[in-house]
């Protein structure tokens, strides 16, 4: 005698926006039109995603771009060590090709607007919980030009990266390596002291705190 099969656990979902009506809408679409997903907790800045993230293991979460104290980039940056299996879909109003690539090297598996459907919406849930990666139609080709290396694709311009002299790039991506100061200033023929400011301000310009942040943030951007 066969077993009946058993009906497949929702997924849960995390929702990250710092408009309070737009996180009651998606959770109230959510709720209303299927069992497939299960909206677990919501956050409002980039704290609070990063505690209730923490707390509640979500399986994915979906993430605004924009916030005022830092933004996606920035709240995948603080969970993703510790909380690898969770998956980021990126929900936005933004379709400019910067965000997209800033999120996604970030760590985002998917990067849809927010003029989706909720059907469509739920679809690209599950999918990126299955391993797919996801992306607004016309998004798609910002990931391809900026990750295929094929001659004539467009340069994709990350606005953080940017902010970097190509001397402070230098020194980062030694650091990112392992050199210690006094190697980087040896390899770059500077001295050790401009060493440090060019970390410094790297440091400023990047609003991290250690070494250990500035290596993850270069290897999130390849330049290591």
């Amino acid at each position: 005698m066969s077993e009946t099969p058993q009906p497949k656990a929702p997924i849960s979902v995390f929702l990250v926006d710092d408009h309070a009506l737009f996180r009651a809408g998606v959770r109230t679409e959510l709720d209303s039109i299927t069992d497939e997903v299960r909206v677990v907790g919501e956050a409002g800045s980039v704290a609070e995603a990063v505690a209730g993230i923490a707390r509640t293991k979500p399986q994915v979460v979906l993430l605004d771009v924009h916030m005022p104290d830092g933004g996606g980039a920035e709240v995948l940056r603080r969970v993703r060590t510790d909380l690898p299996d969770v998956v980021f879909l990126a929900l936005s109003v933004s379709d400019a090709a910067e965000d997209v690539i800033a999120v996604i090297r970030a760590g985002a598996r998917g990067y849809v607007t927010k003029t989706i459907s909720s059907k469509e919406l739920v679809r690209a849930i599950a999918r990126v919980s299955e391993g797919d990666a996801v992306f607004s139609p016309r998004l798609a080709g910002f990931v391809l030009d900026a990750f295929a290396d094929r001659p004539g694709s467009a340069p994709i311009s990350d606005p953080e990266l940017d902010l970097l002299t190509p001397r402070e790039r230098d020194v980062l991506r030694l650091l990112a390596r392992g050199y210690a100061y006094k190697e980087i200033a040896s390899e770059l023929y500077i001295s050790v002291k401009t060493v440090e400011t060019h970390v410094s301000s790297v440091l400023r310009k990047t609003q991290l705190s250690n070494r250990y942040e500035l290596s993850r943030w270069a290897s999130d951007r390849r330049l290591v």
